[in-house]
Order: C-alpha cells, then sequence, then structure tokens
C-alpha cells in the first residue's frame, strides 16, 4: 500500500512540473525554447563583426540629395593675363631703326620703333602711338604728327627684358638731295621723335642710321604688338 501511494505522488508531481513548464513557455518576455528565436532577437550564438571601422556615409542635404563635400578652391594665379600694370615711362627703354619694308623715296619711309622693360618686373603696353618731331632734338619744342591708326589695339604684357614693337610709316620724300613732298609741302627732318604709349610716358629716340625725314607732318602707327614688324 506505500508503495502505490508513493507512485501516486510521484505522478502527480511530475504532472504538476510539466504543467508549470507549459505555462512558462506560453509567457511573453520568457526565456525561448531551444532551436527558435523569436521575430526581433538574434540566436544566442554571436555574428562577427567586419574587421575595420564602418564606412562613412554622406547625409542628404535639407533637399534630400546626398552630396560629396565642396573640394577646397585653388588659389588665383598671381601671374595671369591683366595683373600685370601699366609700364611706367621709366620702365621703358625705345630705340628706333628704318623699316626694311618702307615706300619708295628718299626720306626715311618707315620706321620701327622697339619698346624693352628694363624694370624687374612684368608690365603692360598698349594702344597706338602718338609721334612728335623733337625740334632741333629738343623734346620741349615737339611738333606733334598727325597719326592714322593701324590696325585693332590689345594689351601687351612684358617680363623683365621683353619687347614689343610698333611701326611708323611716314609721308615719303621724293627726289634727289633736299628732295620735295608730292603735296607740295616743304619736307622736314628731325633728328630724333617723341614716342608715347598710352599711360606709359614718352620716349625720346634716334635712328640709329640718318634722321627721321617726312612730309605732310602725317604718319601712320601700329599698335604696339610682340610681333616685330619688317
Amino acid at each position: 500500500m506505500q508503495n502505490r501511494t508513493a507512485v501516486r505522488v510521484t505522478a502527480s508531481a511530475l504532472t504538476a512540473v510539466a504543467a508549470v513548464l507549459s505555462l512558462s513557455a506560453c509567457q511573453p518576455g520568457d526565456s525561448t525554447p531551444t532551436g527558435k528565436a523569436p521575430a526581433g532577437k538574434s540566436p544566442s550564438t554571436p555574428v562577427s563583426s567586419p574587421k575595420g571601422p564602418a564606412p562613412a556615409t554622406s547625409r542628404p542635404s535639407s533637399g534630400g540629395t546626398a552630396t560629396a563635400p565642396a573640394a577646397p578652391a585653388s588659389p588665383a594665379s598671381a601671374t595671369s593675363a591683366g595683373t600685370a600694370p601699366t609700364c611706367a615711362a621709366t620702365a621703358l627703354k625705345a630705340t628706333a631703326r628704318q623699316a626694311a619694308d618702307r615706300p619708295d623715296g628718299t626720306g626715311t619711309g618707315a620706321a620701327v620703333v622697339e619698346f624693352t622693360n628694363v624694370s624687374a618686373r612684368p608690365c603692360t603696353v598698349t594702344g597706338h602711338p602718338t609721334v612728335a618731331g623733337a625740334g632741333n632734338g629738343s623734346p620741349e619744342r615737339n611738333k606733334p604728327l598727325t597719326v592714322t591708326p593701324a590696325g585693332a589695339a590689345t594689351a601687351v604684357r612684358l617680363a623683365p627684358g621683353g619687347k614689343a614693337w610698333v611701326k611708323l610709316t611716314f609721308v615719303q620724300v621724293q627726289g634727289e638731295g633736299d628732295g620735295y613732298c608730292a603735296s607740295g609741302a616743304r619736307p622736314v627732318a628731325y633728328p630724333t621723335l617723341v614716342v608715347g604709349l598710352p599711360g606709359s610716358g614718352a620716349q625720346q629716340v634716334a635712328l640709329d642710321d640718318g634722321l627721321f625725314a617726312e612730309c605732310d607732318n602725317k604718319v601712320t602707327a601700329t599698335a604696339v604688338s610682340t610681333v616685330k614688324p619688317a
């Protein structure tokens, strides 16, 4: 009788334990039965992370479009065209020679004036020159010539030692000896000319050979250029 009673007690105890386990499995937030992971929870086995830092991602702007960071602005070039000041009169040295290509006659016909930047810094020259005959070689006794400009004027940047040129074409003296002017005017000869460039003052120049002989006090002048004329 005692053995049967013990068996019944043990069976009742096992039934009670099974009921408790069944209720525990149904409670939310409790441990999950082995082999199944609830939605939103990771299994007990750890997952290895990729090595190294996570790649950076750009955040979208207020408009919703992802944008890359702007590149830094490059510094402005200090030697770009237009940064050089206009050449001062003291920055230029002028010389003159008779042109190889000149009108027929016995006068000067045409002359090429060369401007050299003798300063230590770049500077700019531009435009058509003014031209005057220096009476008796004296600039203060200038006799302006009427200048007819030829060609378009553009700014010319001269590095230290750089050169630019203008060509002066005169009304040619005709005949022999002192010659004559086709217009009937009297020929004029100047030992030097005063040649000026806009904003760059004036330079007194003499020919490397002879005098500036011309008629009618007129001259056609090209704009200053880095192309050496004939």
